[in-house]
């Protein structure tokens, strides 16, 4: 028997056309095959409308499918239907008649070819119709404007016989020079892979009719001359120019479509890791090989000219495959070999592993068990994949780990690609960083988010059956944990099987089966509690509110959401989850009666009934992740963090606030809400804002710094004082909680706080008064004295007042914006004590008034810095000065002895500082009136104990 040898024409020695047309041949015999294993693999409708396609290009009659009008350019290079074509298409439209063209009239459709995986092993009954109709490149924009609607019609019409079909408008003058408006295929990713899309086209189309590929004909030796070469061809008359169209070569291909490919598949990959794992795995090959990349589309036309012709061996997916297992297999990477084995065999979907419905296999099942048959893959191995529809949590667990190590080498190997060919544009470096942020959200661990498990693996997670467990003490270990087992185990037997999933907390737990829908609406949960409250109520109630908070499935993130840091969208708090506040109560069955409801000081006693939040976070990156709050500062710690977690002037997330505890739930669930949407109400969108809550007999103050929110806790009354006296660097509102400092005076001054104001208070007793300042930067001050008249009490702080403005102005450069301390104006109150009929409250009063001419003793004080920290004190009493280097430390005493010298029957009333100087101990900072009155307080307490003692 003779065999047809290698055909390797030399366009120098010239060539016999008939080599050409046996090339030609040898290409159709293949298209044939390819176009009938398509036929095979479609109903008789769908076979109808593939048929037509050439002939409905072909005429413009208005009763076929397509029809727009008279002017919708037509006619098929070289096309003539046969008998039965032409029945068919009357059996659509009887009074169609075909009239052939007379003469040798232009053709403004030159070619239609088919791609997409029709005729290839991974061929599937929703396989769709992906199909190029390349037109005369001199149609005018209306024609072409014709044309697409007519293949819109076309796919409207397609879609009535059960096909889905997609026409792409092909202009091969401006596809050969990489010009290009639209994508070209369904899985088209744009018109930065030309190169590469047109080597799918070359390896993967199958021609329909028309012109065919002046590609063909060129052989892979002479790709890179392939110009000079196909101008032979035509020039020199081998062949006509009517008979072929021109796409272009694949001598090189731009490292950059590399970076393009590898990117487009990964983006799908997050979500179909199947899918683009064979494609993602040959744009790495190809980009290993850059410069000298062997394209699959020159093998297969190598193989065509060598006449190896086997359709099962130039298989586009067998093609695929045999290039990546060299690579692999050359590398020794055995793992990921596997994985594009079984990446094939779901793609192609036919289940070897039981027998065919109608007992005759199809030319695809015995090309699978050809291939799976030489990997050595035993029945036991097939069966488990065939039943991926019902994988459950071990086996996606275990194949997402290979999965998620593929795409994420494949991301580093893009990067590093990209850095070394400095093939990355602008553009290719921004996309990057945005597709690395999509695999970061998408598959990287951190501490509190929780895995998505199931990125296309498996169709359906959930189970029918599960026992959800609290073991409060695990292997001598004080850890407790919540597990969750399949099946529905009693009490004692889950020690004898491993968990599905452990957690640390419940909520944790929930989250996890819900992202992952292990647990969907027909799930049915044993539960074992333990130690624990949980009650099967409140269980229900927690996997209602996740589903309601999180519904899946998730919508796809935006770029942009991406090119941005990622901030919460949705945040839901739950609070005391498995834990009764009152348990103390239940268990005695005690009903408490109380006055005080609120939830963070209930009772007399005023108890916490918040002990525990978990705050399940959706993010606007598609994260998912639970924070976990308890102990003393469980609600603030939380409120904090909830806090910094917003953006700067960005939208604020959703918020949800739900309880399901055995006591007061609902009650509980609201005050926390309450109290997170309040503070949300001061402190979004501004700086230097603080916050007082009063949870039991503690404060809490959070204070907003520019970027950040912090929190302090104090113990009691005094320390709140203390804090509350600290220097601000700028005016510094502060709000209260409306269950703060109830019964106390501070709960009626501190919301009064005005910046560029000085505020006085002062509430009167028998003997004493209370003096409380508020700054102009909002920072407290107080002090008790013994009380003789209203007079007396006031206008010792006013002179001093008037002193420090006075001094601070002076300061200033003359020239310098006085608005914000000459203008600083002192406001009076008066705390008036409640009475039977009404709370306490504030009374406005006017300033104490008192005569210029009216004698007062003065007493200045001048501070200056010392050595370690300390200070040294000069005293001035009516201009005299007493200064430490003359008293030392009996500087006190020695001006008491003096003051009372001066006072007719040596009174011991307390005496006052009148004026200070702090300009050297304060230095060029910018002060407040709270450093001078801190001052004035030390040292007026030192003189009045000196005064005392004198």
């Amino acid at each position: 028997m003779t065999r047809t040898q290698e055909i390797r024409p030399d366009i120098d020695d010239g060539i016999d056309r008939k080599v050409l047309t046996q090339l030609r041949a040898r290409f159709l015999t293949v298209n044939a095959g390819r176009l009938d294993r398509a036929m095979q693999g479609l109903s008789t409708r769908q076979q109808l409308v593939l048929k037509l396609l050439p002939l409905l290009f072909h005429v413009n009659h208005p009763l076929l499918p397509g029809y727009v009008s008279g002017l919708t350019p037509a006619g098929l290079s070289g096309y003539e239907p046969d008998d039965e074509l032409l029945s068919e298409a009357q059996r659509l439209t009887r009074s169609f008649v075909y009239k052939p063209r007379r003469g040798n009239p232009p053709m403004p459709i030159h070619g239609l070819f088919l791609m997409g995986s029709l005729g290839t092993v991974a061929q599937a009954e929703q396989s769709d119709m992906d199909v190029w109709v390349c037109h005369a490149p001199n149609l005018s924009a209306q024609e072409v404007q014709e044309l697409t609607r007519k293949c819109a019609l076309l796919e409207a019409w397609a879609a009535t016989q059960g096909a889905e079909a997609h026409f792409f408008l092909i202009d091969p003058a401006r596809f050969t020079v990489g010009d290009r408006e639209a994508q070209l295929t369904s899985d088209d990713c744009g018109t930065t892979q030309h190169y590469l899309l047109l080597d799918e086209f070359y390896r993967t189309a199958i021609w329909l009719a028309g012109r065919t590929p002046l590609w063909w004909l060129v052989p892979v030796y002479e790709e890179k001359r392939y110009a000079e070469y196909t101008h032979q061809l035509l020039s020199k008359r081998f062949i006509r120019a009517d008979e072929v169209l021109d796409l272009g070569h694949l001598a090189t291909i731009p490292p950059g479509e590399f970076i393009g490919a590898g990117m487009w598949q990964l983006f799908k990959g997050i979500e179909s890791p199947y899918k683009s794992a064979l494609k993602l795995l040959l744009t790495e090959v190809y980009a290993s090989e850059h410069p000298h990349v062997e394209c699959l589309s020159l093998r297969f036309k190598q193989a065509v000219f060598s006449n190896q012709l086997d359709l099962d061996e130039l298989d586009p997916y067998v093609v695929v495959y045999r290039r990546l297992e060299e690579y692999l297999s050359g590398r020794g990477e055995t793992e990921r070999l596997e994985l594009i084995r079984r990446c094939l065999y779901l793609k192609v979907n036919k289940k070897i592993s039981t027998p065919p419905r109608n007992r005759r296999k199809s030319w695809q099942r015995l090309l699978l068990e050809k291939l799976t048959a030489g990997w050595g893959w035993q029945h036991r191995q097939l069966a488990m994949l065939d039943s991926r529809s019902q994988w459950k949590v071990r086996q996606v667990s275990a194949e997402r780990r290979v999965l998620v190590n593929e795409l994420t080498y494949s991301y580093r190997f893009l990067s590093q690609f990209a850095r070394t060919q400095q093939a990355a544009s602008s553009l290719n470096s921004r996309d990057l960083g945005v597709l690395g942020r999509r695999l970061y959200a998408a598959f990287e661990r951190k501490a509190g988010k929780i895995e998505f498990i199931n990125p296309g693996i498996a169709p359906d997670l959930a189970e029918d059956n599960l026992t959800l467990v609290f073991n409060a003490n695990t292997d001598g270990k004080d850890d407790s944990q919540w597990a969750l087992y399949n099946g529905s185990i009693s009490g004692q037997e889950w020690r004898d099987f491993a968990p599905l999933k452990r957690a640390r907390e419940l909520i944790e737990l929930l989250a996890w089966c819900h992202r992952n829908g292990v647990i969907d609406s027909s799930t049915r949960i044993a539960l074992h509690p333990g130690e624990s409250d949980l009650t099967d109520f409140e269980l229900a109630n927690l996997l209602s509110s996740l589903q309601q908070a999180v519904p899946l499935p998730l919508p796809a993130v935006s770029e942009d959401a991406l090119l941005h840091s990622s901030a919460p969208s949705e945040v839901l708090l739950l609070v005391n989850v498995g834990i009764d506040p009152l348990k103390q109560h239940s268990q005695l069955n005690v009903h408490m009666t109380t006055g005080r409801t609120d939830s963070l000081g209930y009772s007399g006693v005023r108890e916490n009934l918040v002990l525990t939040l978990d705050q399940v976070s959706l993010n606007s990156w598609n994260e998912l992740s639970v924070s976990r709050y308890d102990g003393p500062h469980a609600l603030l710690d939380c409120l904090r963090d909830f806090l910094n977690s917003l953006p700067a002037g960005g939208k604020l997330p959703t918020l949800k606030v739900r309880c399901f505890c055995r006591n007061r739930a609902q009650a509980i669930a609201e005050r926390v809400e309450e109290l997170f949407r309040d503070i949300l109400s001061h402190f979004v969108g501004e700086r230097g804002q603080r916050y007082l809550v009063q949870i039991q007999q503690q404060y809490h103050v959070l204070q907003l710094t520019p970027g950040h929110v912090d929190h302090v806790a104090l113990n009691n009354l005094p320390a709140l004082l203390e804090q509350l006296g600290n220097e601000q660097s700028s005016y510094s509102a502060l709000h209260l909680d409306r269950h703060a400092l109830e019964g106390e005076d501070l709960a009626l001054i501190l919301p009064l706080g005005r910046p560029n104001c000085i505020q006085v208070f002062y509430r009167l007793q028998e003997e004493t008064a209370e003096l409380t300042v508020l700054d102009e930067r909002n920072a407290l001050w107080r002090q008790r004295l013994p009380y003789r008249d209203e007079q007396s009490l006031l206008t010792p702080l006013q002179r001093f007042l008037q002193s420090v403005f006075y001094r601070r102005n002076a300061q200033l450069p003359l020239d310098a914006d006085l608005s914000q301390t000459d203008a600083l104006e002192i406001l009076y109150y008066e705390v008036l004590p409640p009475a039977p009929s009404r709370a306490q409250f504030l009374e406005r009063r006017a300033p104490p008034q008192s005569a210029v001419s009216h004698p007062f003793y003065d007493v200045q004080a001048i501070v200056e810095p010392a050595e370690q920290g300390r200070v040294h004190v000069s005293l001035f009493c009516n201009h005299r000065e007493f200064s430490e280097l003359e008293y030392g430390n009996e500087l006190f005493s020695a001006v008491a002895r003096h003051i009372l010298s001066q006072r007719s029957g040596h009174e011991r009333y307390p005496c006052y500082i009148t004026d200070l100087d702090l300009s050297r101990v304060l230095g060029e900072s910018q002060t407040q009136t709270i450093h001078y009155l801190r001052y004035k307080t030390r040292l007026e307490a030192a003189l009045n104990n000196a005064l005392q003692r004198a």
